[in-house]
């Protein structure tokens, strides 16, 4: 199976690709800028050089391959709002409509579980309402990309699969050291509860939906078994005592930053292989 796969160069995809060439799996990687794809490239991925940007640059990466794993995005850690919703919406318009003309049988997009808002009274559904008109552009961004992708696998048979990853962790990712900071600043409580998933699960996710038939536009979650307070989280990293406001008041909705993953695990069998963060903790592989 022939695969392209974005992104190959953020936190997600340095971590997924060598996964997927370890297991012997043909592996393309679209990326910008050949020279930071190097260790990529040394591993067995073959480097293609093209711009989601850059609609003329995607037929020629998309040539001859099986399926599309979309991982590109710009993060809600950026300030620029319009490149945001450039490469998480209309790139992956673009890439999608590529595959569709290169005959790509399948395609993944990798979503975000920050998608949710809040009030739902349970943890966070696939089929839960989610606002496109959000004022954080890096979840109104991935809502319109689903929204967009689902509506071409209806009208064009094209086979979309739409996984939202909970926190993703693990494997030296510096993304924990990197949120903590922010967290006074976002208002966040330190006993709201935040879901996490570990680069080994999201491989696992992916792999699954890569090769599970039957599964044509629909939504995955994929989160861990337990849930961790951001209190813990800090804590654990020793930063807990700058982390919070010291005049917070009573926690307001309990099931904020959870979510199901019941539906993932019942079609196609998930079981995450890092079932905590407690037991990545344990395991060294933070």
């Amino acid at each position: 199976m022939k695969i392209l796969i974005t992104g190959a160069t953020g936190k997600v995809g340095s971590r997924f690709v060598p996964r997927m060439l370890a297991k012997g799996y043909d592996v393309s990687i679209l990326v910008r800028d050949a020279a930071k794809a190097s260790a990529l490239a040394a591993l067995g991925a073959k480097v293609v050089i093209g711009d989601l940007f850059s609609a003329d640059t995607l037929p020629p990466a998309v040539e001859g391959i099986d399926a599309v794993i979309h991982l590109a995005a710009l993060f809600r850690t950026f300030t620029d709002n319009e490149g945001i919703i450039k490469t998480n919406h209309a790139g992956t318009v673009a890439l999608a409509n590529a595959a569709i003309a290169a005959g790509v049988k399948r395609f993944i997009f990798a979503s975000t579980s920050n998608v949710y808002g809040s009030g739902y009274r349970h943890p966070a559904k696939e089929d839960d309402l989610v606002n496109i008109n959000d004022p954080r552009a890096y979840s109104s961004s991935k809502i319109a990309a689903e929204q967009e992708l689902l509506s071409l696998g209806k009208n064009k048979g094209f086979d979309v699969r739409v996984l939202r990853l909970a926190f993703v962790y693990g494997d030296r990712d510096p993304h924990i050291e990197e949120i903590i900071p922010l967290l006074k600043k976002m208002k966040r409580h330190s006993g709201s509860r935040m879901h996490m998933v570990h680069h080994m699960d999201v491989a696992q996710a992916l792999a699954l939906l890569l090769h599970t038939d039957g599964l044509n536009g629909e939504i995955f979650n994929i989160a861990d078994d337990a849930p961790i307070t951001l209190y813990e989280l800090a804590d654990s990293v020793g930063l807990a005592a700058d982390a919070f406001d010291p005049a917070e008041g009573p926690l307001t909705d309990p099931f904020e930053g959870i979510i199901d993953v019941s539906k993932l695990r019942k079609k196609t069998g998930f079981r995450p292989l890092v079932p905590s963060y407690y037991v990545a903790r344990d395991l060294d592989i933070l």
